[in-house]
């Protein structure tokens, strides 16, 4: 793994969505961290650029819809934990009965599972902060940078409640991009293998690896490293295949490090395979 050695940092601060149905993922492994002041309900401002018709760049009509039975609040890509509204109605029946799995209500823990656990993402452990407005958080998480004890926040995760009321569980459906983005291809696309990926990056002696995850499996369906990359808001770009059955949500995953951790930023948005 690379080593800061005297160059000039990346831009490691990211204010910017890998699925799996609700019986394959298991409690968070540790408790978060949260350095933040309490949950805030302040508006951030800044669109989800991995939400629909928000991506940079994308030529209108290049998105085909996805299904609308698997999506969250009819609009967005369900990536993680829950596959479908019947893995989410099933895992709140069993929460009324005996209070199983309750990390699910809580959007902080879930974004950091999301990244820790599910993307394998273990050194980004934290959360530097977290906005909620109404059904809508972001959550930014972060790891510990090498030379003291300061966050770097490595994406803003933005999740949705999957359902209505106070026991809905808390849906990963993309991230929020600014100096890494993944704009290629548009969220909630209808896609095949080899799959052209790409997006815009502001760093120095970057490396970009892409996986492409779906349901039910916590190694990557298909992988891609890796991508050299920098400079001021540069463009990248990259292929790769990927083996899924048809008819499937997938989630694409970008990500960059190896100056001072091993994952410094990332990046997901969500696509689907047609039916066969």
């Amino acid at each position: 793994m690379k080593r800061f050695t005297g160059r000039t940092l990346p831009v490691l601060v990211v204010l910017a969505v890998a699925a799996v149905g609700c019986g394959a993922v298991g409690a968070p492994r540790s408790s978060v961290t949260v350095t933040a002041s309490p949950e805030d309900t302040t508006p951030e401002a800044g669109p989800t650029r991995t939400s629909p018709g928000t991506s940079p760049g994308t030529p209108p009509g290049t998105a085909t819809p996805a299904p609308r039975g698997g999506l969250v609040a009819g609009r967005y890509q369900p990536l993680w934990p829950f596959s479908t509204p019947g893995e989410a109605m099933a895992w709140r029946e069993a929460y009324r009965r005996d209070g199983r799995q309750a990390w699910h209500l809580d959007a902080r823990r879930t974004a950091v599972a999301f990244s820790r656990d599910y993307l394998g993402f273990t050194e980004i452990d934290q959360v530097a902060k977290s906005v909620r407005t109404g059904d809508h958080a972001r959550v930014h998480v972060a790891y510990n940078a090498e030379e003291g004890p300061r966050l770097l926040v490595a994406a803003v995760v933005h999740l949705v409640r999957y359902g209505t009321g106070e026991d809905a569980p808390w849906e990963v459906v993309g991230t929020d991009d600014t100096a890494f983005s993944l704009t290629r291809p548009p969220y909630g696309a209808v896609v095949r293998s080899p799959l052209a990926v790409g997006g815009r990056i502001t760093g120095v002696d970057e490396s970009i690896r892409v996986q492409v995850r779906r349901p039910g499996s916590r190694t990557p369906v298909g992988e891609s490293c890796c991508v050299g990359a920098g400079g001021t808001d540069a463009s990248w770009s990259a292929r790769v295949a990927f083996k899924t059955p048809p008819g499937r949500t997938l989630t694409v995953v970008v990500s960059t490090g190896g100056h001072v951790a091993t994952v410094e930023r990332f990046a997901v948005t969500g696509v689907n395979v047609p039916p066969s």
